[in-house]
């Protein structure tokens, strides 16, 4: 599906970063940053502008061939990686910031993926998170799976990423138009948190 979906010619959720990320930006740290589920690259690019190390990941080829060309057309550089985040080793204590913006995943995938989070940022590291709750199920936008268990409240987040510190979390509906796919009222979580120094 995300082949086909990527393939078209116009950016499947456009060219510009999401407004979250713009929005918090400030509260990550300089050094690199491990963009999950990544899509086309449209928010990597735009860390990377921002003078972050950026890897991107997928499980579309398509995406991350997508996300390298728009690399090169802002002149910066961008890693990408194939794969599915079932599988995809994470590392420890690898990244100083992980982001994940709309990577809805199987509730149990997504525990899965926040515990390895949790291991794979260093002290001090920052995860910043926006996805659609299951509120987005009955607004009039699109945009989100229609599985309300790929769809995560900020209370699941707080449990599933016990070990960081709450940063910012909160469920809001906005407006959210960002391509194709992700236009009108959507109801999101929003969540950053930190990884205690150690300190």
């Amino acid at each position: 599906m995300w082949d086909e979906r990527y393939q078209k010619s116009t950016l499947t959720y456009g060219a510009e970063p999401n407004d979250f990320l713009t929005e918090q930006v400030g509260r990550l740290r300089p050094g690199s940053c491990l963009c999950l589920a990544e899509g086309q690259g449209r928010n990597a690019v735009w860390l990377a502008e921002q003078g972050f190390e950026v890897t991107a990941v997928d499980q579309s080829s398509v995406g991350m061939a997508r996300a390298q060309n728009l690399a090169a057309e802002h002149g910066v550089v961008l890693e990408t990686e194939v794969a599915d985040l079932a599988q995809y080793d994470l590392g420890v204590a690898s990244w100083d910031n992980i982001v994940s913006i709309f990577g809805h995943l199987p509730s149990e995938l997504r525990r899965d993926v926040h515990r390895r989070v949790i291991g794979a940022l260093r002290p001090g590291g920052v995860f910043l998170l926006e996805a659609y709750n299951p509120a987005q199920l009955e607004t009039s936008g699109t945009g989100g799976p229609s599985d309300a268990d790929m769809l995560p409240t900020a209370d699941e987040l707080t449990e599933e990423l016990n070990g960081l510190d709450i940063v910012f979390a909160r469920e809001i509906v906005r407006q959210v138009n960002e391509g194709e796919f992700h236009k009108g009222e959507g109801a999101v979580v929003q969540f950053v948190a930190r990884k205690p120094s150690g300190e």
